[in-house]
């Protein structure tokens, strides 16, 4: 059971971590709360840690169920989860800048409040932190739990697990992100999300097998 946990966690960690890219939100996150005194952003980076658990645990522990909820089977959901995983990490990729931009532009608003608490849900977790991408990412690391109900516990144990470490690191990052912002600079920003985008690629590319071989497979066991 322990190395069924550990290679959920292997698995979900490293996806995670790509499509989040603490790293690089951190400098977008100190640029953003710059006029914050370094108690409050550090108030701040733990209730974005909070609430991107929250999202993320509810992604990936339900929303393979809601989408089955409508019909879409579990083989389907991999290969459309996959998908989406693969073309967001190969946009990661292609163009690193344009992704921080993006989500500076999400976060810009927050600029103009001097107060950031209320702000911490939206749009500093979602969908500055745990966006869109994230909620993908879970979900289709969600299918690839295993039907027997123990090793399902087990799988979703070590999901979690990742989860929770990642949340560990939005908060460290968060609360860090001055000396980040200047340890990283924008060299180092650029590499860690390139070496993060092209992980999330070849996991978004593991997904979708894990869903496009079972089809293959009952299509050529069919009767010609």
């Amino acid at each position: 059971m322990l190395t069924h946990a550990l290679q959920a966690f292997l698995l979900a960690f490293p996806a995670l971590f790509s499509i989040v890219n603490p790293l690089g939100g951190a400098i977008i996150f100190n640029e953003v709360t710059v006029a914050q005194t370094h108690v409050e952003r550090v108030a701040l980076a733990r209730r974005v840690a909070v609430y991107s658990t929250f999202v993320m645990i509810v992604a990936l522990w339900f929303g393979s169920y809601i989408l089955s909820f409508f019909g879409i089977s579990l083989n389907a959901l991999r290969i459309a989860g996959g998908i989406v995983v693969a073309v967001r990490a190969y946009e990661m990729l292609s163009a690193p800048e344009a992704n921080a931009a993006r989500k500076e532009a999400e976060a810009a608003p927050v600029e103009r409040h001097a107060e950031l608490s209320g702000f911490a849900f939206f749009p500093l977790t979602l969908p500055f932190t745990t966006g869109p991408g994230t909620i993908a990412v879970a979900v289709s690391l969600g299918t690839e739990r295993p039907d027997a109900t123990v090793p399902m516990l087990v799988f979703f144990a070590g999901a979690t697990l990742a989860v929770a470490a990642m949340a560990v690191l939005i908060w460290i990052s968060y609360t860090t992100a001055d000396w980040l912002a200047k340890a990283l600079g924008v060299a180092g920003r650029n590499v860690v999300s390139r070496i993060a985008a092209f992980l999330l690629l070849g996991i978004g590319v593991q997904i979708v097998l894990s869903g496009l071989v079972p089809v293959l497979h009952g299509a050529l066991q069919q009767p010609g």
